[in-house]
């Protein structure tokens, strides 16, 4: 049985208030997971939204760089102390640790592929080796990772519109197919399914940051969950997993470690 840590979308950019970082930092090193899942959005790239027009008073002064360099920050934040533990372990007469990490390519780091794309001159100068990741291994975007009978995705799609698959937790899972785990949507559902002979859990988290969206509602952001999840006793149960989870919400994480 193993524990894994999931950090949700994180939807870094200019300016926005990345304290939280290092309070992730530690809440890794004081859980000492097996496993980090970083479940995609990290950078924000408002550069590249296509949902504000050319010209437009939202769209007025980005520039792609600082959307870069912002997440490159934040993950260097975090990563630091991380890795300097992982290599103080390997050092040392201690008992190792060294977890799996890694990071799913979200919609938000795909507006660069995306953006390439539209326009190929581009191509060599920006891509998404530019988003820097140290330590993680990275998974393209809307490909489905399965880790301990987990099947991990930024969302998963339906693959007959290549929309994301929507609904109750009890839908998902039937379209799903098992015990799943993804962000993409903003707060926290939750639930599982008891089979005759397994469990399956359903988890969407999509919120790990302290920033509001201005285009979103003060008072739903004021009240929906954001804040890292641990899966505890991890288990694959004939390819279908099962687990205890432990939401840390952001309250609980300021308290701790602010």
């Amino acid at each position: 049985m193993r524990r894994h840590l999931i950090i949700p979308d994180t939807q870094v950019r200019p300016g926005c208030d990345i304290t939280h970082f290092d309070w992730l930092a530690q809440c890794i090193l004081e859980y000492r997971p097996d496993v980090v899942v970083h479940l995609g959005d990290h950078w924000d790239l408002p550069s590249l939204s296509t949902h504000d027009a050319p010209g437009s008073k939202e769209a007025e002064g980005r520039r792609v760089k600082p959307d870069i360099d912002a997440g490159n920050e934040a993950w260097l934040r975090f990563w630091k102390p991380v890795d300097a533990r992982i290599r103080k372990t390997h050092a040392g007469h201690k008992k190792r640790w060294k977890p799996e990490l890694h990071f799913l390519m979200g919609n938000h780091e795909n507006r660069l592929t995306r953006a390439i794309f539209r326009d190929p001159k581009w191509e060599g100068l920006l891509g998404l080796e530019c988003l820097q990741t140290p330590g993680f291994q990275r998974h393209d975007f809307l490909n489905i990772v399965r880790i301990d009978g987990i099947r991990y995705c930024h969302f998963f799609a339906n693959p007959f519109s290549g929309k994301a698959i929507g609904g109750t937790i009890q839908n998902r899972l039937a379209k799903i197919g098992g015990t799943f785990v993804q962000g993409h949507q903003q707060g926290r559902l939750y639930g599982s399914v008891q089979f005759p002979d397994h469990v399956a859990h359903g988890l969407v988290v999509g919120s790990f940051y302290l920033h509001d969206e201005h285009y979103r509602p003060a008072d739903v952001q004021a009240s929906e969950w954001r804040g890292l999840v641990v899966l505890n006793e991890v288990r694959d149960h004939h390819g279908c997993a099962d687990f205890d989870p432990m939401f840390l919400s952001m309250d609980f994480l300021r308290r701790r470690y602010g």
